[in-house]
């Protein structure tokens, strides 16, 4: 195995991490505050989630000798930030999680039930996850309204950036983001001794409660965006550079981390994409059969970068909310546009697809279930009924 060990994939995996972590961790620290949880929470489940992707990352790229990249649910973030807080607070959402993800363990032991969700129409789970992402992409825009002058420099970072190297961009954001805090925002002199308190990781248990409406709507759009968005994809980009692994049991293996997680507040992980691609590809090794340790490496840097979490939140925490909102919206702006393209690119899908978009996108929620749920209810319920009418009229022909 030791003689598999490159320098390229050292660095590969190093990349990985850091990308990984700094492109998405402020989605995850919104999403965890969208259902409740306390700085202290949102802190212990950043470190859960970084501990859970990295250990998990590091055993089964380690066992399969492939190259398997594990992340949280950045999609699953993004729609626990517009979910809303449940009526028994956190310990729903927490309860939600681990629902959400036993049924990613039984997806992967049982092939029907994840043929089940493979089997919903791609327009329609790419228009529930557009919705979700709107609001949180406007965030940018609202930034530069609450302040040009806080707002604008992270905007301009991340475009300069990206238009050099688009996995440059947020980093680039971060980056004006700290130097905004630090230069631009006046913060009193006792925040500081607050910031040093928090530096030492602590996980935070959270007993889980279970309610039905959080069931319905927390854990089935969780359980539906981390499989249609993240799982399902990460096995195909694995495809695609030659590397066949068993799909059930790797599902099944991040839904068991996922639920010792959730606990300390983790929503979920799940097989990468975009750093999946990175340690998957030829950068990382010339040799296909020793790609596998960028995946090892990134799952260290995953279980160090997570040690830090308190002091990645007690550091946010000392800014305006809406600039960390901002970089967040930045992060996602190209998951919109892809799950945008993915939902309208089907003609005979679009009024379906845009039903869900709308419902999911308006933040209503009824009977205490999130726009999420309600939207591909409407979007189904749309493209069952386009679909019943075309048989009809095709059985009295």
């Amino acid at each position: 195995m030791l003689k598999d060990f490159s320098l390229q994939g050292l660095f590969m995996g190093l990349l990985v991490a850091f990308v990984g972590f700094a492109s998405s961790f402020s989605v995850v620290l919104q999403g965890l505050a969208g259902v409740g949880a306390s700085p202290a929470e949102a802190a212990s489940g950043l470190m859960a989630l970084s501990i859970a992707m990295g250990l998990s990352g590091i055993l089964i790229s380690a066992v399969t000798r492939m190259p398997v990249s594990i992340a949280w649910s950045t999609p699953g973030a993004a729609l626990l930030a517009t979910a809303g807080m449940q009526q028994g607070g956190f310990a729903d959402a927490v309860g939600a999680f681990i629902i959400a993800n036993v049924l990613i363990i039984i997806a992967g032991l049982v092939r029907p039930v994840g043929r089940a969700i493979s089997a919903i129409p791609a327009p329609i789970a790419n228009a529930m996850l557009a919705g979700v992402l709107l609001s949180l992409c406007l965030a940018p825009v609202q930034a530069v309204s609450f302040s040009p002058i806080l707002g604008l420099p992270i905007i301009l970072a991340w475009a300069v950036a990206g238009a050099f190297n688009r996995l440059l961009a947020v980093p680039a954001a971060l980056l004006a983001f700290a130097l905004v805090v630090v230069f631009g925002v006046d913060i009193p002199d006792g925040a500081w001794a607050g910031v040093a308190e928090q530096m030492l990781p602590r996980f935070v248990w959270v007993t889980p409660h279970f309610s039905l409406q959080a069931t319905i709507a927390v854990a089935l759009p969780l359980f539906i965006v981390t499989m249609a968005s993240q799982n399902i994809p990460g096995i195909a980009i694995l495809n695609i550079n030659g590397y066949r692994p068993e799909a059930g049991r790797l599902f099944s293996l991040t839904g068991l981390f996922s639920v010792i997680a959730a606990p300390f507040g983790g929503h979920g992980i799940n097989l990468a994409a975009i750093t999946a691609a990175m340690c998957a590809g030829p950068d990382a090794n010339a040799d296909p059969a020793k790609r596998y340790w960028s995946a090892i490496i990134g799952g260290v840097g995953y279980v160090l970068l997570g040690l830090l979490s308190g002091l990645v939140v007690a550091l946010v925490s000392l800014a305006p909310t809406i600039l960390i909102e901002a970089v967040a919206g930045l992060a996602l702006i190209g998951a919109l546009g892809a799950s945008a393209m993915g939902a309208f690119k089907e003609p005979d899908a679009r009024e379906a697809a845009a039903a869900t978009f709308l419902a999911a996108a308006s933040g209503a929620s009824f009977f205490g279930i999130s726009g999420a749920f309600w939207g591909l209810v409407a979007g189904l319920a749309v493209m069952g009924m386009k679909r019943g009418v075309e048989k009809m009229r095709g059985g009295n022909k």
